[in-house]
């Protein structure tokens, strides 16, 4: 987001933090971990390096997961229930890491599972907010707009904590964006 440098330097001369602000919390959405990037992570030789350095002797790695399309999910919460995959998985997850080039098309089999399309609706938002910011910055409002731009920051997680997380910043996220909208009305953020 070279724009978000831009502006900062020709619309807030001498004053700094927005464009890192945008730089480090857009790749924050950017990099989501999704089924692929948790395959690379096992599929990884660290990993079973990492292992063998803890444990001694016949050992056995069961994986306990939440697939989206195979899971199950509990009757009273809603909430995803993890499952256990015996050591057969080992082998299946760096074919799913190979995979990920199908991340963000048509034929992504976990694209249009409610976790994959927060994803995408989160980097959206944030670009939106990001080109709003470019547009009306000026050295009045750079603090505000270090602090919109940082708002990604306290989403964290995977699933269904990630999505709690959304759903709590949002309220947050929606009074600063009225603080932008209407400066004159809304004391400016400190």
């Amino acid at each position: 987001m070279q724009q978000s440098l831009q502006a900062e330097e020709s619309k807030a001369p001498g004053m700094q933090g927005f464009a890192e602000a945008v730089a480090r919390y857009y790749y924050k959405l950017l990099a989501y971990k999704d089924e692929y990037e948790v395959a690379r992570l096992y599929s990884e030789a660290d990993f079973r390096q990492q292992l063998e350095r803890q444990f001694e002797g016949d050992y056995q790695i069961k994986f306990h997961m939440a697939p989206p399309m195979i899971g199950k999910k509990d009757s009273v919460t809603g909430l995803p229930i993890k499952t256990t995959f015996g050591p057969w998985m080992e082998r299946m997850l760096p074919l799913l890491a190979k995979f990920k080039f199908l991340r963000g098309t048509p034929l992504d089999p976990f694209g249009r599972s409610d976790d994959r399309r927060m994803e995408r609706k989160l980097i959206h938002q944030y670009e939106q907010i990001v080109n709003e910011i470019i547009a009306g910055l000026t050295t009045d409002n750079h603090r505000l707009a270090i602090e919109l731009a940082r708002y990604p920051e306290f989403i964290r997680g995977y699933g269904h904590i990630k999505r709690q997380h959304v759903d709590e910043i949002q309220p947050k996220v929606d009074d600063l964006l009225h603080a932008w909208r209407q400066p004159e009305t809304t004391p400016q953020a400190a």
